[in-house]
């Protein structure tokens, strides 16, 4: 038996920052309003012809990561690509990732998992690795978020929220079973897959000659919708629920935890289980004051900062924990 251990890690966002100020200028909102509900800053979202899209953004931050991985981009076996805004309603990012890559014919499968996509991504490569098919996975988690929201005071709830950017890892083979990923933990609850979603365009709702055909302006089903309230309520307790689970698992305490990465989905929520487990600032990482909510990219973004920063060292309970649309939500357990 193998484990998986995180090898290389790299994150790109686009160079154009949005400040909450800017945001009051297309919409009504206020720097305040945003900060006291949030806790967001400023965000990144691409410019238009910039050339950055889901799968670039990708790409670039993968390049990092392989580099700091220390191997070449043919040492990789499998490309895991999370996200919920592909360039393409098909064909998936993975595949864009492989040719723009100048990978071999490796085989690349895309994650539909939304906030929680890099943990459930992060679990199937751990898996392909621990049963000895793969050697090297490359796993990203990107957004293209900017292109797809409602700037107008009626989505403010949303708009505000959210950034574009990607990060990326690579898991590697470890013979030390005592390093690397020691667990994950994964779960879902569809009954509540209404209370966070984008209805349209899709084959059991609306199709996209549908919103064409009838080209109404008042149609929001194309935009996200999120119940805040209900989302932030289910959210905590999952949070907690599935942080224990995994320490449970591997017969670790709370005091174990040298750093938790939480998915940045709104900074009141990773306050609330950092007081809840009575975590100090330095066990936990946060990072969406500057780039928001950029889901599927938000635990690798901030996991390759806190990595940078020194924060993150050899020998380290590292805690990842998500939750998101769908309902899913999930953890990974690793030593550093």
């Amino acid at each position: 038996m193998y484990n998986s251990r995180i090898t290389g890690l790299g994150y790109y966002v686009p160079d154009n920052v949005v400040k909450n100020e800017d945001l009051s200028k297309l919409m009504d909102t206020n720097d305040e309003w945003i900060q006291e509900r949030t806790g967001i800053k400023e965000r990144r979202w691409i410019k238009e012809n910039s050339g950055d899209t889901t799968a670039s953004m990708g790409v670039k931050a993968a390049k990092i990561a392989i580099e700091r991985a220390g191997i070449s981009k043919d040492d990789i076996d499998f490309i895991v690509f999370a996200t919920l805004s592909p360039d393409y309603y098909f064909p998936g990012p993975g595949v864009q990732v492989q040719h723009d890559l100048g990978i071999k014919t490796v085989g690349a499968i895309d994650i539909r998992n939304q906030c929680s996509g890099f943990v459930y991504g992060i679990s199937v490569a751990d898996n392909f690795i621990k049963t000895g098919m793969y050697k090297n996975v490359l796993v990203i988690g990107s957004e293209l978020h900017s292109r797809g929201l409602d700037k107008t005071t009626r989505g403010r709830g949303v708009s505000v929220i959210f950034g574009d950017g990607a990060g990326a890892a690579i898991l590697s083979r470890e013979e030390d079973t005592s390093k690397g990923i020691l667990s994950t933990h994964l779960h879902s609850q569809g009954e509540f897959a209404e209370e966070l979603v984008v209805k349209a365009p899709g084959m059991g709702t609306r199709w996209v000659t549908d919103i064409l055909a009838e080209n109404n302006p008042d149609d929001e089903s194309y935009y996200p919708y999120m119940n805040g309230q209900f989302v932030f309520k289910n959210a905590v307790v999952r949070f907690s629920e599935v942080i224990m689970e995994g320490l449970i698992k591997n017969n670790l305490q709370v005091s174990d935890i040298d750093m938790l990465i939480p998915h940045q989905a709104n900074l009141r929520i990773s306050q609330f289980i950092q007081r809840k487990f009575k975590l100090n600032d330095d066990q936990v990482f946060n990072n969406i004051q500057k780039y928001g909510n950029t889901t599927a990219a938000s635990i690798p973004i901030a996991l390759t900062e806190a990595w940078e920063e020194g924060k993150i060292k050899e020998g380290d309970t590292v805690v990842l924990a998500a939750f998101g649309s769908g309902f899913t939500w999930g953890s990974v357990i690793m030593k550093w």
